[in-house]
């Protein structure tokens, strides 16, 4: 598994339990199970969600599901 692939698994995991649609940044990060603290970890690469949510934009909202998000996410980070 890459390190996007291992990334893109562990933030759909964190929001496995999450209520979509999710509306604002705010929102997300309290999705997360230890909100801008949680961190996903792959090779040499770790990001808080915290870090991550800098990535995205306002018009990025609502996300719809967690795949969406990740998808997002990776891709911003450049993995």
């Amino acid at each position: 598994m890459t390190v996007r692939d291992e990334i893109h698994a562990q933030i759909t995991g964190a929001l496995a339990d999450a209520k979509f649609p999710i509306g604002t940044p705010e929102e997300l990060l309290a999705a997360f199970p230890d909100g801008a603290n949680t961190t996903c970890k792959a090779g040499n690469v770790e990001m808080t969600a915290g870090e991550a949510g800098k990535l995205l934009k306002a018009s990025d909202f609502p996300f719809r599901s967690a795949k969406q998000v990740a998808d997002v996410i990776v891709q911003r980070a450049g993995l």
